[in-house]
């Protein structure tokens, strides 16, 4: 399908997806819903991807929810908004989350709301040193959802987490990267090419390998350690298993660069 809201490649094993909605801080309309839905299924159906780059276009990542959207504006009755979580934000928080690839998100500038946690539920955040980070929704009598609740918590903390939710206080970059909350800051002009060049990195890495990573790890929040460790031993047959480890111990017993497949 042809895109209106995002911009969306795929070049040389690296899916790279951009919200364009830049007049409106790349908030989310029902309209971008569904070409991002539909841009993640392409790469959901395209083996050579091996990794997902995630940004916006112009002064914000993403503003959250575009309140004027139909889906959500009150009108004569009041809106059933969990048809919207449940429709939208929480499936795209899931495919993230599940996708067999690293997945980078670069936050250019503001991310709000539901766009400050459609970062924190990327594997890997890069900040511009500008960008901020703000639990906007107590602001309007809302809860944090797209896995605020989840991923806060588990990344920075209750209280710190439970302070940024009831205020809806903007912390900055160099804050959240102190916190844990992100991965790395960059200058702002530096942002894209630092974050392509991780990107790129990837393509090149053992996927098949990354992907079990990305599972071991988020499953470790729901699992006591006998349930992890049973975890990590299914994953790592899995791994020995792949064309990747193959490469992998060749290429160091043989002191060459592996190339790895991804498979």
């Amino acid at each position: 399908m042809s895109y209106k809201n995002i911009d969306f490649n795929i070049t040389d094993n690296l899916a790279t997806l951009t919200l364009n909605r830049p007049e409106n801080l790349n908030s989310f309309t029902t309209e971008m819903h569904q070409e991002v839905r539909d841009a993640l299924t392409g790469i959901e159906n395209d083996a050579t991807v091996r990794c997902l780059l995630l940004t916006g276009r112009g002064r914000g990542f993403c503003a959250g929810q575009d309140l004027n959207d139909r889906a959500v504006k009150p009108g004569s009755h009041r809106r059933d908004l969990a048809i919207s979580v449940e429709e939208n934000y929480n499936p795209l928080i899931k495919r993230l989350a599940a996708l067999p690839m690293p997945v980078i998100c670069a936050v250019n500038g503001v991310a709000a709301g539901a766009g400050a946690n459609l970062a924190l539920g990327c594997d890997m955040v890069f900040a511009a040193r500008s960008a901020k980070f703000i639990q906007v929704f107590c602001k309007i009598g809302l809860i944090p959802d797209s896995g605020g609740s989840y991923n806060l918590p588990r990344t920075i903390g209750t209280a710190r987490a439970m302070g940024l939710a009831l205020t809806g206080e903007a912390i900055s970059a160099e804050q959240a990267e102190s916190w844990g909350m992100i991965w790395k800051v960059v200058d702002d002009e530096a942002l894209m090419d630092v974050a392509r060049k991780q990107a790129r990195f990837f393509t090149t890495q053992p996927t098949f390998g990354l992907a079990l990573i990305k599972k071991a790890i988020r499953a470790s929040f729901d699992n006591d350690l006998d349930q992890q460790l049973g975890l990590e031993r299914d994953l790592q047959q899995q791994a020995g298993f792949s064309d990747d480890y193959q490469e992998g111990v060749a290429a160091f017993l043989e002191k060459r660069k592996p190339e790895f497949t991804g498979k």
